[in-house]
């Protein structure tokens, strides 16, 4: 199947999209993040998330609408919906998102399925934090999700959530 991708400036640095023949997203690649094999390189197939993605950056819009195409087993779909879920701005931790998905004590498994999710921002999963209300690991790293957090009003001090900021 063909495969198209757009690069994206943002306020967390370069970002690929990429999207199937159906006009899915199927990848959020960062910056250290190659392009799959075989992308076209067309900037109109992506144009919706691109839109999207610029009104999110610039505070403009606060949850997605966009056909999305994530690979994975049912069990990181499960863990993948359940972040889609997370309203703007909601911070969950991984016991938590597996009590939600009916997996409690999954903590490490959905750490594992929140790694993996293709599709971050769109698929929010910088919105999981430790359970003592850290910050941990991030693929485009710590910093841009501090950067996403603050985006979404949250309070981010000392590597850790204080408090909700006000709008």
């Amino acid at each position: 199947m063909n495969t198209y991708a757009h690069t994206l400036d943002s306020p967390i640095g370069p970002l690929t999209l990429v999207v199937n023949a159906d006009g899915a997203l199927t990848h959020i690649l960062f910056a250290h993040q190659p392009p799959p094999a075989h992308v076209t390189w067309d900037a109109e197939r992506c144009g919706a998330a691109a839109t999207q993605l610029r009104e999110y950056f610039a505070g403009q819009r606060t949850d997605f609408d966009l056909p999305l195409a994530p690979a994975g087993s049912d069990f990181q779909r499960r863990v993948w919906d359940a972040l889609r879920n997370l309203g703007h701005g909601e911070v969950v931790d991984y016991g938590g998102l597996g009590t939600r998905i009916g997996r409690p004590g999954a903590a490490r498994a959905v750490g594992r399925a929140n790694a993996t999710n293709p599709i971050p921002i769109v698929i929010p999963c910088h919105r999981v934090i430790g359970a003592n209300g850290t910050l941990t690991g991030y693929a485009g790293g710590l910093d841009a999700k501090r950067v996403l957090l603050r985006l979404e009003g949250r309070d981010v001090r000392d590597g850790r959530i204080a408090r909700a900021v006000a709008a």
